[in-house]
């Protein structure tokens, strides 16, 4: 036998030996993990797709948007407890500006604009861009900023209401509204002179060219606008992350 062979078999002797003290240390540490995670995920905060993840974040936001109501209403409550006129002023103000900053309850004649995909065969067909078939952000955008420029006194979505803290983004196919995804059809409501809101929506240049996409055939983009003799806009209930505010001077408007 060479001294090769000798080496070679030093070498398959050492495997012999290392490799179920490999085996018995890899079967300890799964043991170690079952027995930790006593049979659940170790990565609770782990998704194993984006619609788990979409309603694990929607459950999480609304739990703590109701803590943030909860407490709102016992800071409401115990302000009003404090028998101070400096305070009792201040709450006043507070209360004149809580229905334009979206704090308060507001109906009243209106204008409901819906916004939507194109149809599903449409989408299947067409030699269009898939960009042109689809309802964006900025064309919900487009519909919301219309409305304030023609006076509208509130706006929602999808039946949330929109405060000055608002954003909308896209989430995939949905968007996404004070942390909480909505699918299509886009509702948006608002609350003012039906005529005049309607007239602002129809002197914009660019809802006139989404509309036109509308009525082409080969893009059938969703659009309607219908005025309503009642809209109700509800006060905003989300997280309040603006802590500190001041009104604007109209002459710096």
């Amino acid at each position: 036998m060479t001294a090769s062979n000798h080496g070679h078999r030093r070498k398959m002797r050492k495997w012999r030996i290392a490799t179920p003290l490999v085996f018995g240390c890899a079967g300890m540490l799964f043991w170690s993990s079952a027995n930790s995670s006593d049979g659940t995920d170790l990565r609770p905060g782990r998704n194993d797709d984006l619609a788990s993840l979409v309603r694990s974040e929607s459950k999480q936001y609304q739990q703590l948007e109701d803590r943030a109501a909860e407490l709102n209403r016992d800071v409401d409550r115990l302000t009003g407890l404090v028998q101070d006129r400096s305070v009792r002023t201040e709450r006043r103000k507070a209360e004149r500006l809580a229905g334009p900053a979206g704090f308060g309850h507001v109906q009243g004649s209106g204008l409901r604009v819906v916004l939507s995909d194109s149809p599903s065969e449409v989408r299947e067909t067409s030699d269009e861009n898939i960009n042109l078939l689809i309802v964006h952000q900025q064309d919900i955008q487009a519909v919301v900023n219309a409305m304030w420029r023609s006076g509208a006194r509130a706006i929602t979505v999808q039946g949330q209401r929109l405060v000055s803290t608002t954003g909308i983004k896209c989430a995939g196919n949905s968007v996404e509204l004070q942390g909480i995804p909505y699918p299509q059809p886009f509702v948006i409501e608002a609350v003012g002179d039906p005529d005049v809101l309607e007239a602002g929506i129809d002197g914009d240049p660019y809802l006139s060219y989404y509309r036109s996409q509308a009525a082409d055939p080969s893009i059938a983009i969703g659009w309607e606008m219908d005025q309503s003799e009642r809209v109700v806009a509800p006060a905003y209930s989300g997280l309040r992350a603006l802590e500190y505010a001041t009104a604007l001077d109209p002459e710096d408007s």
